[in-house]
This record gives structure tokens, C-alpha cells and sequence, in this order.
């Protein structure tokens, strides 16, 4: 059964028509998995994959075969805090520590796999490639390299206590190099670990270690070493002529700067320190932009507030160029370098734009309101959109381009798209659908859309045939003048059974594709020093699979191909939506069209609580059938 909603013109008539839907049902799954353990975690990866944390270890399944693509057992139950899925990539990392789960006893005892959960080869670990302890285990991508530090097993009593460096291929599998990070056998009185991520250049690897930086090639001579100890990460430019070293305090109150030169001594006779944790480094003509964030929670009111501060140091000598730093009076939720200066939004809302010298741009801080969702380069100007308002501001000035901001009550949940066709801005909250004239700014109510169970909308897109609002619920067509073509409304299965459901037709948190940071082309940490926080053309917002699609196809290996021919396909999203619901034979989940609002499909669960994942974008649900089994239905 299913509840249509309808309305006239702008506005919404609530009656309730019941009517028989002839929907396909399906009872017996496609795919049937027995994990042989009992489940205690599902996790739908990026590529589909969906891993299962069991009490003997990790699975993975991928619909076409009743065969599992791995089945990892090797350390026994597997917690899913301790699997690690590397971004934008087939890779995961199993990362065991200490005896018994003791942290502080990961010295006698670590276990670490990487495993392409694609291909389900299991490309590293500790017992395979006879490693005694690892101390650090870093994926550097997008080389598809595994840097590995500890203690081997293998040579004579001197080498298998002395930290060792390793470097692998995770698309062969194969050892590159390795080298000890000192002499085996040397006596010393100090103590020799990595202190954080190695940086990995094109002839050499820079190692940060307690007692300073080392360079050392591929063969493991030692090209240079120097005293700054405790690094935590490091950043280059492209040609790699500048080196900046990042430690931070073991408080996290401030971070110190080093720059390196290419022969290991430090550039700046002063490393200067910023304020609580770097958040944002980028490495421009003009200086070294320094975002950091100050957290005071829980401490004396003499500490000041929490808020991050942005610093613009000169790349000669690490000074300060700004005389006076602009002042955010919160954290910096979007941070954009344009060509004449630095973009920023603050989550506790307000906009500001600061020349290169340090200069304002905008003839005030524009005000705006708290949690800034989008900022956005539109033909007319900058549009932001927060939980409160929305408007288009001048980007040389700051100036108001509508005359005045679309406010609204403090909404969980704002939804916005370009209807190019009208050529308009179209802006959900509050139950009310805004249309904004591009040419005018004129600002007027299209429709007011009330969802069922007090919903707001979550989607909104254009589509051919009108204006689509999507919510977990509630599904609605609009034409383009306002009026409703459908509502589809699905009971939720009970609010006391629907608050304890595990998964849920969402976008799995490591399906999300964060085009951001050491995550892009150019990664290795070397994305901090770049600009890879683009501010993009509002138009091209939901072009995320696009990007994926050129990005993986741009790298050699079976499982990347895979990933890139993945987005290259139709998501089953496009035209459907995936509600569960109560259905005549029990809870289930049923399939809508977004052309009409009818069920196309139905798959009774008969369990009153379910535990299911959706591959919103593949088109399969996985269902725990019991402890131990997993059903796949295909969608499409």
C-alpha cells in the first residue's frame, strides 16, 4: 500500500487516497553469504564492497557469486574501530595493537594487513612479510605506496633490534626498497622511532624520528640528517625545493613550523608557532597560508575562546606578513585562495575575503547565519547558503547582490539546485520552496511542501520532467510553476523500531567522495601545500561521481578500473528512491519511481528491527539474515 499526497498551485492539499500498487516483490534473494562467524558490523565501502566485521575476523562481500572476496582470519574477531578505510582508494587497513587489545603493550605485539577489498587480495601483513613489531603503517597515495617502521624478523640478533624502514607497492604487492634507520649493531643511548609520516619524494624518503629528519634514498644512504625531532607530518612544493616540517605539542595548544632546505639544515633562523592544531597549509607565490584551530573547551576563561586563526607567513624567513590577522570569532568551516586573496567562511557564521597583504576586501565581514552548508561562484556572485539565510554577495566587494538575504527559521535540513531551464535559484526550508530569479534576484514562494512525520526535505534536484524533493518518507514532483504532480508518502515501520535500525538508505560515510586534501591527485601530504579546496561553480555541485571517474581512471590497476568504471554508470538513485517501510507482508524495503511515485519494487524483510545496508549507487541492499548469513537483492 501506498499514501498519495497531492495539492493545488503552491500549495498543499492533504488527503489520503489508498490504492493497490502492482509492484514486483522479491522474497528469495539474489546472492546468499554465509560468513561462518557472528556478524557484528556491516560497512559499505566506496567501491560497493561490504565489509563485515565478524567474531573470526573480516569479510567481504560483492554481489555476482555466492562467494565471499575475502575472508580474513588471520588475527580473529576484528573490532570496526580497528579497520581503517584509506580514502578514495580499494584499501583498507586492519591495525591490531598490544597484547589482549592493551594499547600501551603494542611494543611486544602489532598486527597490520592492508587489503584491497576489491580484488580481496591481502596485500601486506605483519606475519606474511615477517615483521616482529610495527611502530607505524602509513598509505601514501595516490602512489599506492605502504610505509612501513619497526622491527623485522630476519638477520642476525643486532638486526632484529634495530628500527628498520620499509617501503611497498600496494598494486604489486611487492617490497620497493628497505633500509635500518641506523646502523645495526651501533651502541647509542638514544631512542630511534618515527615520530610521524614520512614524506616521499621522487629520489628519497624523508623520515621524522625522535632524534630529527633523515634523507635517506632508495638504497638506504643516508643523504642527510638534522635536529628537529618529533615531527608529525611534513609538506614540499612540486619541485620540491622547499620542505616544512609540522610538530606539533603533545598538548595540541600550538604547532611549530620548520622549513628544510634541500640539504637538511633549517631555512628559518626562528621556527615560528601558530595556535592549537594546523587544520589547513597551503604554499602560495606570495607566503605560506596557516590555518590552525584553538580548542579551550573545558579550560580557564583566561584561555580565550575556541576559534581558528588564519596566518600568512613569509616563505623566506617564516615571519608573520599580516600586521593584523583577520578575526574569525569561530571555526573556519570554507576556506578558498582566490587570485586577489583569501575566501573564508566561519561555521558560526560570517564571510570575509583578506588581500594577500593582509588587507579587507569586503567593505565589512559579511554577517550571515551559524553552519555555512554552501559556498558557491555563481555568474552573479558568490551564494552561500547557511541553516538561517541565503543571498549572493558581490565577490570584489561583499556587497549584497539580492536586496536582501532569503531568511528562514533555523532549519535542520536546506536543500538548493539551479534550475537552468527558468534560469532561477531554487532553495528548500521550512516546509517552503523558494525560486530566486538569477536576472531579478527577485525572491518568491514556488510551492509549500509539507512532509509526513514532521520531515524536511534532504534532496532536491531538477529533473526533465519538474522538481524533485526527496526525504527518507516523502518523495515529490513539482512542475516547473509549482504544482504537485505526486507525494509519495511510506510509513516509517514505528519510530521506537526505526531509531534502533542499523544502516539505513544514507550515503555511507566511506562511499562519500572528500575531493579534499591528502585525498586528491598530488596527495602525500603534498595537497596541503597546494590549493585543492577549489571554490567551485554552483552549477557543478552533484558532478562528485564525474570526478571520481577521471580520477581513478587516471591510475593503473585493476581495482582503480574498477572503481572508475563504477561511477561511470547511471547511479540507481537517478531515478528511484529506496524507502523502508511497512509493507501489506511486513517490514521491507520498496523501490519509488521519482517519475511517478510508484512502487516498482518491494523486498519484505519480515524482521521488525533489520539490519541492512543500500548501495544507493550500485543498486543492491544487504540484509543480515541471521548472525551469520547476509542476503543481496539486486535493486535495478
Amino acid at each position: 500500500m501506498k499514501l498519495k499526497l497531492h495539492h493545488l498551485k503552491n500549495a498543499l492539499l492533504l488527503f489520503f487516497v489508498t490504492a493497490v500498487t502492482w509492484a514486483q516483490k522479491a522474497e528469495a534473494p539474489d546472492y546468499t553469504y554465509n560468513v561462518g562467524a557472528g556478524i557484528n558490523d556491516m560497512t559499505l565501502t566506496l567501491g560497493g564492497t561490504l565489509v563485515v566485521c565478524t567474531n573470526d575476523g573480516l569479510v567481504g562481500i560483492k554481489p555476482g557469486s555466492n562467494e565471499l572476496v575475502f575472508n580474513f582470519t588471520d588475527y580473529g574477531s576484528v573490532k570496526p574501530e580497528e579497520v581503517h578505510y584509506i580514502p578514495n582508494s580499494p584499501y583498507l587497513m586492519v591495525d591490531q595493537n598490544g597484547v589482549g587489545g592493551i594499547k600501551a603493550l603494542s611494543g611486544f605485539s602489532s598486527k597490520k594487513a592492508v587489503i584491497d577489498y576489491i580484488s580481496g587480495e591481502v596485500i601486506f601483513s605483519t606475519e606474511k612479510n615477517d615483521w616482529k613489531t610495527i611502530q607505524t603503517a602509513d598509505v601514501i597515495m595516490p602512489e599506492s605506496k605502504l610505509v612501513i617502521s619497526g622491527f623485522q624478523k630476519g638477520g642476525g640478533q643486532a638486526e632484529s633490534v634495530t628500527p628498520k624502514i620499509a617501503v611497498y607497492d600496494l598494486v604489486t604487492g611487492e617490497l620497493d626498497y628497505s633500509f635500518f634507520l641506523v646502523k645495526p649493531g651501533k651502541t647509542t643511548m638514544k631512542f630511534f622511532a618515527v615520530s610521524g609520516t614520512p614524506l616521499l619524494l621522487k629520489d628519497k624518503l624523508l623520515v621524522p624520528t625522535t632524534q630529527g629528519i633523515y634523507a635517506k634514498t632508495k638504497t638506504g644512504e643516508t643523504l642527510w640528517e638534522n635536529k628537529v625531532k618529533g615531527v608529525d607530518w611534513m609538506v614540499t612544493n612540486e619541485d620540491e625545493s622547499d620542505i616544512y616540517a609540522i610538530e606539533m605539542n603533545d598538548a595540541k595548544t600550538n604547532t611549530q613550523v620548520y622549513k628544510i632546505g634541500t640539504n637538511g639544515a633549517e631555512i628559518w633562523k626562528d621556527a615560528p608557532k601558530v595556535q592549537g592544531v594546523v587544520s589547513n597549509f597551503q604554499i602560495l607565490p606570495q607566503g605560506l597560508i596557516v590555518v590552525s584551530d584553538k580548542d579551550t573547551s573545558g579550560k580557564s576563561i583566561l584561555a580565550g575562546r575556541s576559534e581558528s586563526k588564519i596566518n600568512f607567513l613569509s616563505a623566506s624567513t617564516g615571519e608573520d606578513l599580516w600586521d593584523k590577522a583577520p578575526k574569525t570569532k569561530g571555526f573556519v568551516q570554507h576556506f578558498y585562495v582566490m587570485d586577489d586573496g583569501v575566501l573564508f567562511g566561519i561555521h558560526e557564521g560570517g564571510i570575509n575575503k583578506v588581500s594577500f597583504d593582509g588587507t579587507p576586501l569586503f567593505k565589512k565581514p559579511l554577517k550571515t547565519g551559524e553552519d555555512i552548508k554552501l559556498m558557491a561562484e555563481t555568474p552573479n556572485g558568490l551564494i552561500y547558503i547557511t541553516s538561517e539565510d541565503a543571498n549572493i554577495v558581490d565577490l570584489k566587494t561583499g556587497d549584497q547582490v539580492w536586496e536582501k538575504p532569503l531568511k528562514y527559521k533555523s532549519a535542520n535540513s536546506v536543500t538548493s539546485a539551479f534550475d537552468a531551464k527558468n534560469n532561477r535559484y531554487l532553495i528548500n526550508a521550512d516546509d517552503e520552496l523558494f525560486a530566486i530569479d538569477a536576472e531579478s534576484s527577485e525572491i518568491s514562494t514556488l510551492a509549500k511542501v509539507k512532509f509526513e512525520e514532521k520531515e524536511n526535505p534532504n534532496t532536491l534536484t531538477v529533473r526533465e520532467d519538474g522538481i524533485y524533493l526527496g526525504s527518507d518518507q516523502n518523495m515529490a514532483l513539482l512542475d516547473f510553476d509549482g504544482d504537485t504532480q505526486y507525494h509519495t508518502y511510506l510509513k516509517s515501520p514505528g519510530r521506537s523500531t526505526f531509531g534502533k535500525i542499523v544502516g539505513g538508505v544514507t550515503a555511507v560515510a566511506t562511499t562519500a567522495l572528500t575531493m579534499t586534501s591528502a585525498m586528491t591527485a598530488g596527495a602525500n601530504m603534498r595537497s596541503h601545500a597546494v590549493n585543492t579546496n577549489n571554490l567551485r561553480n554552483y552549477n557543478e555541485y552533484g558532478r562528485e561521481a564525474k570526478r571520481a571517474q577521471d580520477m581513478f581512471a587516471g591510475m593503473a590497476d585493476a581495482s582503480f578500473e574498477y572503481l572508475s568504471t563504477r561511477f561511470k554508470a547511471t547511479a540507481a538513485t537517478k531515478n528511484a528512491q529506496f524507502i523502508l517501510t511497512k509493507l501489506d507482508d511486513g517490514t521491507g524495503l520498496a523501490k519509488v519511481s521519482k517519475a511517478n511515485g510508484e512502487i516498482e519494487k518491494e523486498i519484505v524483510l519480515k524482521d521488525k528491527k533489520p539490519e541492512y545496508k543500500v548501495d544507493d549507487y550500485g543498486g543492491v541492499l544487504y540484509y543480515k539474515a541471521d548472525n551469520k548469513t547476509i542476503y543481496a537483492y539486486n535493486l535495478n
